[in-house]
């Protein structure tokens, strides 16, 4: 693998720290600025806006320079967003600090991925996506779990500092080490567009909401789930979602090398599978070791998904991927916030804390069925050329005999 795979990694890395340590800053966030907790969850929920709408539009921007100077823009407003939560003096600035770092995550695994895939042999993008994702899961076993200690032992804005720092090692890898990609000839933001009309292209991003969304239906609520069902401590909590991270990881790793080889059988496989788990949960989440190995599970299987979603996109949108490979980002994000919505819901409705894992079975069991029905849309067009290509000598054949 290419060493410029290293840098992209590095950005991953400390955008996938910022977009989760929050989670167990809020309460000295709120307690510093003088809000409350819900208030101060407006930091989660403006992120996830903003990775959502920003994809498109800082992509959309990207169509006017290079790939590899994009990047290095991104990165810069990365590092400017994570500063200005930093040294944020009324909680209204951080949270426009939170947006601003946001508008750089869609776009940067979009563009990143295509950058990746360019990098290596068609035989290993899916490989290549992969490695570059690994950034983003190792935030989770590493990168969350320590800047959540900093945070509470020395100071929340000494973590979005450190964050900031990261960003420029990240900015400085790849103006050291990503080649200079020219942006592509004749291809413009109508030409990015038009990927939107491919059912294709669509239904990788449905597949993306839905199993995506199965994950988070489960994780968002893992807590009290973990707390008030299987009876953990309060502080267990944290070494929980490590071994989540620790299952991402490998996960991530195993979804880029056999979708490779075998790209919807990998899908069907992960997607099944986490189907299953998650229907699972609603039992195992009584059994302290099982619910560990459950959780971790369901880290391993939701990001086996990703490599293969995200290059399902790229392949489909062919000619023009970059917008629609950062879409599908959002995609995730979109997932994500839908899913917890829905889990909110029904623990709201009293079904209980285990409740919500029956959402993420659902909407993973959706993702599947997605899935079938995008490879057999895809059997019936291949007939379809097939057909239409071996009836073009016989009109040939028969205008002649005439």
């Amino acid at each position: 693998m290419p060493l410029a795979l290293l840098a992209l990694a590095i950005g991953a890395f400390g955008i996938g720290t910022t977009e989760f340590v929050i989670m167990g800053l809020l309460p000295e966030v709120a307690g510093d600025f003088g809000v409350s907790i819900p208030t101060a969850g407006y930091l989660v929920t403006g992120y996830a806006l903003g990775v959502v709408f920003g994809a498109p539009l800082m992509t959309a921007v990207g169509t006017k320079v290079s790939r590899k100077r994009m990047l290095m823009l991104l990165m810069g407003l990365f590092i400017a967003g994570n500063l200005l939560s930093a040294l944020a003096p009324v909680f209204g600035v951080m949270l426009i600090g939170r947006v601003v770092a946001s508008l750089a995550h869609g776009a940067f695994f979009g563009i990143g991925s295509v950058v990746a895939a360019d990098l290596v042999a068609p035989d290993k993008k899916a490989g290549a996506i992969a490695m570059m994702f690994t950034g983003l899961t190792v935030a989770n076993v590493v990168g969350v779990p320590l800047g959540t200690l900093v945070g509470q032992s020395i100071g929340w804005r000494v973590t979005f500092g450190i964050v900031a720092a990261l960003g420029l090692v990240g900015l400085v890898g790849i103006a050291k080490l990503v080649p200079d990609m020219p942006k592509p000839e004749g291809v413009r933001l109508r030409h990015e567009l038009a990927a939107f009309k491919n059912v294709q292209v669509l239904l990788a991003m449905a597949m993306t909401v839905l199993g995506f969304g199965g994950v988070f239906a489960a994780i968002t609520y893992i807590a009290p789930m973990m707390t008030h069902v299987a009876g953990f401590a309060d502080g267990s909590v944290t070494w929980l979602l490590v071994l989540f991270g620790l299952g991402m990881v490998g996960g991530n790793l195993i979804g880029g090398r056999y979708a490779d080889r075998a790209l919807m059988p990998m899908l069907y496989v992960s997607l099944g599978a986490l189907a299953v788990v998650l229907a699972l949960f609603t039992l195992t989440a009584h059994n302290k070791i099982v619910a560990a190995v459950t959780i971790a599970l369901i880290g391993a299987l939701g990001f086996a998904t990703v490599p293969p979603l995200q290059k399902r996109v790229l392949d489909q949108a062919h000619g023009a991927p970059t917008l629609a490979s950062a879409v599908n980002i959002g995609a995730f994000n979109l997932g994500n916030a839908l899913s917890a919505w829905l889990g909110g819901l029904v623990i709201a409705a009293g079904l209980g804390y285990t409740a919500p894992n029956w959402v993420g079975a659902v909407l993973a069991a959706g993702a599947l069925v997605l899935a079938f029905v995008s490879a057999a849309l895809e059997r019936r067009d291949k007939a379809t050329d097939t057909v239409r290509a071996g009836s073009v000598p016989a009109e040939q054949r028969t205008a002649v005999s005439h």
